[in-house]
């Protein structure tokens, strides 16, 4: 949320890269002007405010919101926001001049931690046809094979999975 941690946390990836592209740490709202495609990935207690932070920032342009509302410590109880999930909330937020698809909840962070390739699938809901084609194409080419799961109203489903498969897990 602040400079100083995005910083630190570019260095860290940075390092993992070997050097192998340029990343530049700053704090969300800078991230989210200078960005045409913003990615939200913050705990559900942080969720609101860093929206209502970048909210203008984030005008006409696609938001692909990683959250999941996950209440602790009932991590494996699915327990929905009343908009019925968080990419719901996202665009309740932001409003109609954003386009919020949902994506990437159900893929474990180790797996992206690793230089291994991810055998995952990724299901991808959205407020709108051409903004799940573009989060797809970015499934893609991180790796992981994209699936198209309709309106962003299906969104509830996909996030409430990630906490039936933390109880499975």
């Amino acid at each position: 949320r602040s400079a100083e941690k995005g910083v630190h946390a570019a260095s860290e990836v940075m390092e993992k890269l070997e050097g192998a592209t340029s990343i530049v740490g700053m704090d969300n709202l800078e991230a989210a002007q200078q960005a045409n495609i913003v990615v939200l990935t913050v705990p559900y207690a942080a969720h609101r405010a860093t929206l209502e932070g970048v909210k203008d920032a984030v005008q006409g342009k696609l938001l692909i919101d990683v959250t999941v509302p996950l209440v602790p410590p009932k991590v494996t109880k699915v327990q929905m926001p009343p908009e019925g999930s968080a990419a719901q909330e996202a665009k309740t937020i932001l409003g109609d001049d954003v386009q919020v698809v949902a994506a990437f909840q159900n893929i474990s962070h180790e797996h992206l931690m690793t230089e291994q390739d991810i055998d995952c699938d990724v299901l991808v809901t959205g407020s709108s046809k051409a903004a799940r084609a573009e989060a797809l194409t970015l499934v893609e080419a991180a790796g992981m094979t994209g699936w198209d799961a309709g309106p962003i109203e299906n969104s509830v489903v996909v996030e409430g999975l990630t906490s039936v498969l933390i109880n499975i897990n």
